[in-house]
């Protein structure tokens, strides 16, 4: 197995650990900072992971299937304990996780019809500010809350951004669907 799948089934382990230390106050106001850390390498090692698979020629149909799951475990991870603390409004977790599984529908039927859908522009930013909304709401800093409130809206935005930009740059994958 290479490195970079190595990091991802990595970013996978870490998952539990930092459900944990976000929901379980074991440690007091630490546990918000080691779960607040967790997420930021395991981040870290989703952008990791693909430079270096791609830099190394170490692509693999592990990877290509393992990596954006991972992601998604993480992210859907992060934002349903962010529900459960209050953090985020319910209803934009359900419309950015609908969206995962659009996406995720959307590429299962291009597999079978033997295309592979590559992650656009917009779904790799979209990532990023969720990614960073995530992390200013583990911090919870009051300082912060208009630049969080901000990013949250621009993740959500970027959301169905790039889900629009998925089923119109490929809806002749669904229109020729046998």
């Amino acid at each position: 197995m290479n490195l970079p799948n190595k990091l991802t089934i990595f970013r996978v382990i870490m998952i539990p650990f930092f459900v944990f230390f976000t929901l379980v106050p074991v440690a007091g106001e630490a546990s918000k900072w080691i779960a607040l850390a967790i997420f930021i390498i395991a981040s870290l090692t989703d952008w990791l992971d693909g430079y270096l698979a791609r830099k190394n020629d170490l692509v693999t149909n592990f990877g290509k299937f393992m990596d954006p799951l991972a992601d998604k475990l993480l992210v859907c991870s992060a934002l349903i304990c962010l529900v459960e603390l209050k953090s985020i409004p319910s209803w934009i977790v359900i419309v950015i996780i609908a969206r995962e599984f659009i996406i995720s529908g959307f590429r299962l039927v291009a597999s079978d019809n033997g295309v592979v859908i590559a992650a656009s522009y917009w779904g790799k930013f979209k990532t990023t500010f969720q990614m960073i909304m995530i992390c200013l709401m583990i911090a919870d800093l009051e300082p912060l809350n208009l630049l969080t409130t901000i990013v949250m809206w621009v993740a959500l935005i970027l959301t169905i951004v790039s889900l629009v930009d998925y089923i119109v740059k490929n809806k002749e994958i669904m229109i020729d669907v046998k």
